[in-house]
């Protein structure tokens, strides 16, 4: 979307991006290296692209193969795996090897900004992995923050003084190209940006924890940051500058923010029983339960004062597995449309 809308006459992009869909997605804790896929193509000693033949070795999952496949963008693996240090060797390797126009940093929500100690802050680590390499590099390097916010973690009025001028302001028009990819992405903060792009309003639920995120006027913008201010405030960035390896980055997050969000997703997958090479056959899903069950979600959200949610919170609060989200999202876009404001679920008001 950014692309398409900073730069429209321009070639496709290189995105270097990590390989991390959580549990949702991957059954394996933490992001993907090189190792956990076949296929990918070498363009530098340190990086390598992700193609749309690409695959996750069994039992991992990504989904970067097949936006590979939907997108006209390349794809690159950022592997946090050899610490900051790796990092900045990888994104050195591509502004060397492409010389590309610009070089953009986007974070969407802003919790690239957090301090450390911020109460909802829930994934410190690989925004400050990415900040910490990208103050390294010996090139222009630009930070932008769309949808500051959404993420859920920092909120707006927690970003509001250190936000720069906006670069620009999503449209309809900017979402439609990956309106498609929306249909299927996991992503909560793209979806949430992309509908407060189209017009949508109020006040989503988000995650396994349904925190409440404000879907306002700011949702769409695009927001630059001076690179050196983000990493003045980022205490778990300017720790990690040196380190080698994505143990340490952990220890320091630990230390600084008291916790690593691959602890949270180890504990999870303990709690759940999502284990590595342990996928059992989901249960088929019965469509008068789940309806029972979206009725009683509804009720206790439209008392919070919630009028959206995403696909992946309906999954966890409807008791769903989540290996039948996409199944569940079709159920219930066929049995109510009217209550689908793409690609978010309107709650409907209580009767």
């Amino acid at each position: 979307m950014l692309h398409t809308a900073l730069h429209r006459d321009a070639s496709p992009a290189v995105i270097l991006t990590y390989a991390w869909d959580r549990l949702l997605i991957d059954p394996a804790v933490g992001p993907r290296a090189a190792d956990d896929f076949t296929g990918l193509q070498q363009i530098t000693p340190a990086v390598r692209t992700v193609p749309a033949g690409a695959r996750p070795v069994p039992p991992g999952g990504s989904t970067l193969p097949r936006l590979a496949a939907e997108l006209p963008h390349t794809f690159a693996l950022l592997d946090p795996h050899h610490g900051v240090e790796g990092v900045t060797r990888q994104v050195e390797e591509l502004v060397t090897r492409l010389a590309p126009v610009s070089v953009d940093v986007l974070d969407v929500g802003g919790d690239i900004l957090a301090r450390g100690d911020e109460p909802a802050l829930r994934s410190p680590l690989a925004d400050a992995v990415t900040l910490a390499a990208c103050c390294q590099v010996n090139a222009p390097v630009r930070l932008l923050v769309a949808g500051p916010g959404l993420d859920g973690e920092l909120s707006l009025d927690e970003l509001r003084e250190v936000l720069g001028p906006v670069v620009h302001t999503f449209t309809p028009q900017d979402v439609e190209p990956v309106a498609p990819v929306l249909e299927w992405h996991p992503s909560e903060a793209a979806g949430m940006l992309a509908a407060t792009a189209r017009g949508v309003r109020g006040t989503c639920e988000v995650r396994d924890a349904g925190l409440p995120v404000p879907l306002t006027d700011d949702g769409p913008k695009v927001c630059e940051v001076g690179l050196d201010e983000a990493l003045s405030r980022n205490r778990l960035a300017r720790a990690i500058m040196t380190t080698a390896t994505l143990d340490e980055v952990e220890a320091h997050s630990r230390a600084i923010c008291g916790r690593s969000e691959i602890d949270h997703e180890r504990e999870k997958a303990a709690r759940t029983g999502r284990r590595p090479g342990a996928r059992q056959p989901a249960a088929e899903l019965d469509p008068e339960a789940v309806g029972a069950a979206l009725d009683r979600y509804e009720a206790g959200a439209g008392a919070r004062g919630v009028s959206h949610t995403t696909f992946r919170h309906l999954t966890e609060a409807l008791g769903v597995d989540d290996r039948r989200r996409h199944e569940l999202r079709d159920l219930l876009i066929d049995s109510r449309p009217e209550q689908y404001d793409a690609p978010l679920w309107r709650v409907a008001p209580a009767a």
